[in-house]
Parts: structure tokens; sequence; C-alpha cells
């Protein structure tokens, strides 16, 4: 074995050494850190008995930071202190707790709910009289609507009335026309009867008188033709039915074709009334129902009509159905185009339950009421509403008679209710998991 040279370390000697000195290092770097002033030992939030004791969820919920919302606005949360965008008000803090439920109750004590102005009502069953209240307009009956078109091409000599609005009756005269076919078909009509005034042959006659029919001219004029034994250069216009001329497309001289309308005159004596029902109100329309109008031209007056037809489409912007109303004007006062109040009557519909419309809490996504269960305790339900009269909502689904429901004060005990849902929500999946394990 050679000799070890003076001052190195002995061979047998060399790994123990190493051995020590990286135990040494060790040692120090895990007592350093303890032994260092500025780190203080941490105090648990709770006791050992107590973190037992809990379930998953009600330990995660326990440890979760407090979340920072608006008492007015629920659906402002922040993670840290600060004031409401909308409203200005400071945040407050706020915990999620173990007990909250989807629509948790709510608790308040007595003088709170004084302070509040808190009131309630019980949910009774009564009889609701169905009516729509809507606003329609006054409209020409088209059934009574008269359009006259010469049936030959030729010329208005004369036209006697002179503006739309002027009023005519049955039979009375609207113009003379002078037509080349109609004097053509004057002159068959002569060449038929013999110089005595007798049909030289019964089926030319007819057909002859036919003609001068089916072009218009009237029989007054067709017997004036015959007893005289000549021709009229110019025919009468006259008008099929009483009423006022809505529409006048013929001046003096003017040359007329069969294609156009030269008067369009209405009959005023029944009058439409459109009017507009909204898609909710239509479950118990109907044709036949009575109806009422009135309108601000005579105060104090109504007229009663009838639902004569509903429409089968609904306007795709508003949403709501056109309905037809017929009333009776015998004295021409309702005008085209005035505006009615109306009211359709449905008769009534018995023993449903009802609640103040000022309990309905409408969020444009539900509509809901708040139950008074006693104690001081509360709780939002949804509902399923009906028919509205006055200030009386019908109640489908969702409360039963008896119930006692708050009418004052219940938007601050829903905005609460609401402010724990959404603790409630902020749950993490995974410890909503673990707690139903």
């Amino acid at each position: 074995m050679p000799r070890s040279l003076p001052g190195l370390i002995k061979p047998r000697h060399r790994d123990r050494d190493l051995c020590h000195l990286v135990a040494t290092a060790v040692l120090t770097s895990m007592l350093l850190p303890a032994c260092s002033p500025a780190t203080a030992p941490e105090v648990p939030s709770q006791s050992l008995e107590a973190a037992v004791a809990d379930t998953a969820t009600e330990h995660a919920i326990r440890h979760l930071d407090p979340k920072y919302v608006c008492p007015m606005h629920p659906q402002i949360v922040r993670d840290e202190p600060g004031s409401c965008p909308i409203c200005g008000m400071d945040l407050v803090a706020r915990r999620l707790e173990p007990d909250a439920e989807p629509r948790p109750v709510v608790t308040v004590r007595g003088e709170t709910l004084q302070n509040m102005g808190v009131r309630t009502s019980k949910v009774e069953r009564e009889t609701l009289w169905q009516f729509i209240r809507t606003v329609g307009r006054v409209d020409y009956d088209e059934t009574r609507m008269a359009h006259v078109h010469p049936r030959a091409e030729g010329w208005m000599e004369k036209v006697y009335v002179r503006a739309e609005g002027d009023p005519v009756s049955q039979g009375q005269l609207l113009g003379d026309l002078y037509s080349p076919e109609i004097l053509s078909a004057q002159v068959d009509f002569l060449i038929a009867l013999d110089r005595d005034g007798r049909a030289t042959s019964k089926a030319r006659f007819e057909k002859a008188r036919n003609r001068l029919r089916l072009l218009g001219v009237t029989e007054a004029t067709i017997r004036r033709i015959e007893q005289r034994g000549e021709t009229q250069n110019t025919v009468p216009v006259t008008s099929p039915q009483g009423g006022v001329i809505t529409m006048l497309g013929v001046r003096d001289g003017m040359f007329v074709t069969p294609q156009k309308a030269i008067v369009s005159i209405a009959d005023l004596s029944r009058v439409w009334v459109l009017v507009d029902v909204f898609e909710h109100q239509i479950d118990w329309l109907r044709t036949g129902l009575e109806a009422t109008i009135s309108v601000p031209a005579y105060p104090g007056r109504e007229w009663k009509g009838t639902v004569e037809y509903i429409y089968p489409d609904l306007d795709p912007k508003s949403r709501t159905l056109r309905v037809r109303l017929t009333f009776e004007n015998p004295e021409n006062l309702l005008k085209a185009h005035m505006y009615a109040e109306v009211i359709i009557y449905g008769g009534p519909r018995r023993d449903v339950l009802v609640v103040p419309r000022e309990a309905i809490i409408l969020t444009g996504e539900r509509e809901s009421v708040v139950k008074a269960l006693g104690g001081g305790r509360f709780e939002p339900v949804d509902v399923v509403t009906g028919m509205r009269q006055g200030g009386q909502v019908e109640v489908l689904a969702g409360l039963d008679e008896g119930d006692e429901i708050v009418v004052s004060g219940q938007f601050l005990i829903d905005s609460e209710s609401s402010l724990r849902a959404s603790f409630l929500r902020m749950q993490p999946a995974d410890t909503a998991s673990a707690g139903s394990n």
C-alpha cells in the first residue's frame, strides 16, 4: 500500500467525513426558517372538533372568501369592497350560508316588518268577468262598398257629383255617358222592332235587349228607347246604392274605360271597428261576443255590436291579433278613421284563485309572489297567472286557497332571497358534488 502524502485525508476516513458534511447542511436548511423571527405560527380558523363535525359542503362554504354585493342590485357582485356602478351604494360583504336553498326562506324581525310597511293578503276564490279593454279604428264595411265601372268605353259628357264625401242615394244620377258601342246596340234594338213597335222576332228582340242590359243601360232607359223608337246619344250612369262617395275618378269630358272605376260608394249604415288584441288575451275570444264602443266626439254615448271575424295571423312586430267588430250606424254618426274605446265581453269566469295585482313581481323571466310562512318567515314562489281584471289577477299554478302573500314590501324580501340564491350558485361544482356523496 503506498504511503499517504502529508496533509491529505486518509482514504478510509474520506467517505465518512463527506456524509457528515451533507447531513449537517440539510439539517441547517430545515432549522433556519423555523428560527427566523419574521415567521409566526398560523392560527386555525376553527377547532379540530368543529372541522371534523362539518360536512364537505359546509366546510367548503365556511372557508369561501367573502363576496361584496349591492343591497339593491344583487346582480352586482365583486371580490373587493367598492360602490355599486348603478346606484352608488357601498357594497356589503356577504358569505354563503350553509343552509341556503335555491329560493331560500328569509326571516325578518317584527320591527323591521313595521318599518318596511309589509302588508299581507289571503289567496281567495272569486268570480272574474272576462273582458278586453282596447282601442280600435272605425272603418268602412267593405261588404257594403260599391265601385261603379262603365260597361263600355266612351266619354263622360256630364258629371253630376263634384267631390269625395258627397252623399248619394240609390238610383241617383251620377253622370251622362256617350259610348259608340252603346249607341250601336240601341240601333240593333230598334231594328228588332217593326215600324209599329212590335217585335219582328221574339228571340232577336230579347237578344238585343239583353245586350243593352249587359252594357249597363238601365231598364228605364231601355223602355224610353222602345217607346220613342229612337236612339239616345248619351245614357245615364246611376248609383247602385246609397252612401257617401269615397273615390271620384272622373270629371266632365273625360274618356273612361271598363277597366277603371269612376266612382266608389260606401254605405255607412253599418261600420267596422278594427281592434288589436294581445296574444295572452285570445284564448277565450270567439265570434259572436258582444262589444261596446265609445268615441271622443260623443261623450257618454255607446254603441253595441258583435265580434264578426277574428283574423288568422298575428302582427309579427306588435304580437297582436286583429279582430273585426260590426256596429249599426243608422244616424251616420260614426265616421271612418275615428278612434274608439272598445270593450269586448266574454262572460263570467267563476271559482278562480285570485291575488291582488300589486302582489305580483315581474322580472321579465318569471312571475312570483312572496308567501308569508308565519313567525316573520317569507319565501318567494313562482306562479303562473291568467286573466287580469281591475286590481286582481288569476293564479293558475303556484298557490293554494288560503295562502297568505305579501302585497306591500315584497320587493325587498324577494331581493334578499335572490341575493342568497346568488351565493348558492357561486358554490364550486366539485364542492357541491362532494357534499352530495
